[in-house]
């Protein structure tokens, strides 16, 4: 028989910050893979505080998620642009950048692109 699971973001297995105080990734890990919460700080932008940590051109994490707070706009590397919000579910594929908008933190649970995320190119 199965057991159930309890994690807590509030005391993650694994803590990423982005560059220049811009926020941070929690993680927990499950048989099915890496589950993280990401907050990104007004002022956040992809290209400008994970972009150095990873060192690739665009984001190429596929991200599947739900927006908790504030707002993210999301524009792909073909020109397809999107906004997230509160309460909205996102399929976003690899190939974008992203940034806040607004004066509130950005909180996003991704269920798919977090294992890798803003993890340092080795």
């Amino acid at each position: 028989m199965a057991s159930m699971i309890r994690k807590s973001f509030d005391d993650p297995e694994e803590t990423r910050p982005f560059t220049e105080g811009t926020g941070q990734l929690e993680l927990v890990n499950l048989d099915a893979g890496a589950v993280g919460r990401a907050t990104f700080l007004p002022g956040w932008k992809w290209s400008q505080h994970v972009k150095p940590i990873v060192q690739t051109d665009s984001c190429m994490a596929a991200h599947v998620g739900y927006t908790i707070s504030g707002r993210i706009k999301v524009v792909m590397d073909d020109g397809e642009e999107a906004e997230f919000g509160p309460g909205d579910f996102g399929i976003i594929p690899p190939g974008h950048d992203a940034w806040v908008i607004g004066d509130e933190p950005y909180v996003f649970i991704d269920w798919q692109g977090m294992a890798d995320y803003a993890k340092p190119k080795e």
